[in-house]
């Protein structure tokens, strides 16, 4: 761990869109993990991963976070980026992708991406003397996904950094929990986690007894429409147009439409729900 005394408790709420690790220690301190990138303290990672090539058959280089966005701004290798790779996990139609000479699953990408994490900040996923908590959406992305094997790559790329004893929960519940600590008296919560590839929702009755607080999980749901969803749909159909998506151009004496391919602002999550409406037609 880069604190001095070991964590207890670690927990990773691997999102779409950013990742963060919170330790807790046995004196009941509870802080997330910083990155310091470009002068500044981050305490969010960017769930993204640049991987490059020096030169050709070198072998492939492998970035994560804010680090990831830089080496791909900056363009000064063949690369490949990968963003937004969580709205696979459950996706039984994605069996691998190719980096360079090598194919990887999904497995193999949350690995690399947990490693780079724990590189720039200093997590010891494998210490032995801590529990470790993983959040997980309460429905996964996509048309119809594949609870069982999303749990079994999240379990697969754990155990690789060193987590294989780790456990478990709905994302929403961490949420309850630090908000349930300021509670005054019993309640009944909503909790709405709106992500990037999922929108989770948890209803839980908190009450306390003895000077403990119990928690009562009632009931779940989710839907694999978020943040990416949204942000493609305002680009394909409020930018875009305003780029010439729509439009048409004369060649010669012949007036033809604008190539669509010209304005497809691809995420993963479209090409996801893309592929999977092609499989099921």
């Amino acid at each position: 761990m880069s604190s001095a005394s070991p964590a207890v408790s670690i927990g990773i709420d691997f999102g779409t869109s950013n990742t963060v690790v919170a330790l807790a220690t046995d004196d009941r301190h509870v802080e997330a993990i910083r990155f310091e990138h470009g002068g500044a303290r981050h305490s969010v990672y960017v769930s993204a991963l640049c991987f490059w090539e020096d030169r050709p058959g070198a072998g492939a280089q492998a970035e994560g976070g804010p680090w990831a966005i830089e080496q791909f701004l900056e363009g000064r290798h063949v690369y490949r980026f990968l963003q937004s790779f969580k709205t696979f996990a459950a996706s039984s139609s994605f069996n691998t992708t190719q980096v360079f000479r090598q194919r990887y699953k999904f497995e193999d990408i949350l690995a690399a991406f947990l490693r780079t994490l724990a590189r720039h900040g200093g997590v010891r996923f494998g210490f032995e003397a801590s529990t470790i908590t993983v959040g997980r959406p309460v429905r996964f992305a996509g048309g119809n996904p594949d609870e069982a094997l999303a749990m079994q790559r999240y379990r697969d790329a754990f155990e690789r950094v060193g987590a294989g004893h780790a456990r478990y929960v709905y994302e929403p519940v961490g949420a309850a929990f630090s908000f349930a600590r300021r509670l005054e008296r019993d309640a009944t919560v909503l909790v709405a986690d709106f992500g990037g590839g999922t929108s989770d929702f948890s209803v839980m009755r908190f009450s306390r007894s003895g000077g403990h607080l119990r928690a009562e999980p009632l009931g779940h749901a989710g839907i694999g429409i978020a943040g990416d969803t949204f942000d493609y749909r305002i680009v394909d159909h409020v930018v875009s147009p305003r780029l010439g998506k729509g439009s048409s151009f004369r060649s010669f004496d012949k007036v033809l439409p604008v190539p669509s391919g010209h304005h497809q602002s691809r995420t993963l999550a479209s090409a996801r729900d893309d592929e999977e409406q092609r499989r099921s037609a």
